[in-house]
């Protein structure tokens, strides 16, 4: 972002992050000190909208950057009056090329798209979220050598929750997830690993009131034909299912048999 402004602005700007919280929506939007410009965005492909809050000194430092003022001097403010047409549009665009930055820091983890709802200078009017809805704020200090201020991006929870799993992930040095080294070495010792696997027959839910009555010798018939699958398990998970099979073994006092393989033997 430094880099970005020092390109619209032509000048000597310096970026720093002050620091990333968690609020509450309602307690920011009682916090925001007046006057301001508060941007509502979208972000497209995460359906919901953030906001943008760009504070009074900010946006008369770089009104004054941008339409040629002197160095050295600081930026005149006039309180009482709304800001004009022309102010509005300049900080729309320094809006702009923030949320542009965003986009690329968001890139490697999901592509998203940030474009400008609407501006507003009533924090009534910028009510994206619920009062006690969490949010996460991200303030960033813009320093033109004398002159300056903050810029503020509110993200509520809701608008983040499309790239909740991916963002709890743990990424391994500055590859974003992916390290062949360790995709080959994971691939061999699931190839090596042993697990033990069972063969299910046939299994059925009975009443508990039936299971408490059966004694020795009773029998259970297995609804079940001689060419019904078998499925073939690792723990509660069915790897694939099979047929029976049949061996053919020689015997000392016969040429051949056939026999079925006992269900205890699969």
């Amino acid at each position: 972002m430094t880099t970005s402004l020092r390109n619209f602005t032509s000048d000597n700007v310096e970026v720093s992050l002050d620091r990333i919280t968690s609020v509450r929506f309602g307690d920011y939007m009682n916090s925001i000190p007046l006057p301001a410009v508060l941007s509502v965005f979208k972000a497209e492909e995460w359906e919901n909208f953030g906001l943008a809050t760009v504070d009074s000194s900010l946006i008369y430092s770089m009104i004054d950057v941008l339409l040629g003022g002197r160095r050295g001097q600081t930026s005149m403010r006039i309180e009482g009056r709304p800001y004009t047409t022309i102010e509005t549009n300049l900080v729309k665009r320094l809006v702009e090329v923030v949320l542009a930055d965003a986009e690329q820091a968001f890139r490697p983890l999901s592509p998203v798209t940030f474009s400008i709802d609407r501006l507003e200078t009533n924090p009534r009017f910028a009510a994206i979220s619920r009062p006690a809805n969490a949010a996460i704020l991200v303030r960033l200090h813009i320093d033109m050598e004398d002159r300056g201020g903050n810029i503020e991006l509110l993200l509520p929870y809701a608008t983040i929750e499309p790239i909740r799993p991916v963002l709890l992930q743990m990424f391994m040095g500055e590859k974003f997830g992916r390290d062949p080294v360790w995709e080959g070495h994971f691939a061999t010792e699931v190839a090596q690993a042993q697990i033990s696997v069972d063969a299910v027959l046939y299994e059925a839910d009975i009443p508990l009131k039936q299971l408490m009555t059966l004694k020795v010798g009773d029998t259970l018939p297995l609804e079940m034909r001689a060419d019904a699958l078998v499925e073939v398990r690792c723990g509660t998970v069915i790897l694939t299912e099979g047929r029976m099979g049949v061996i053919t073994a020689r015997h000392p006092r016969h040429r051949s048999c056939a026999s079925r393989i006992p269900p205890h033997d699969v």
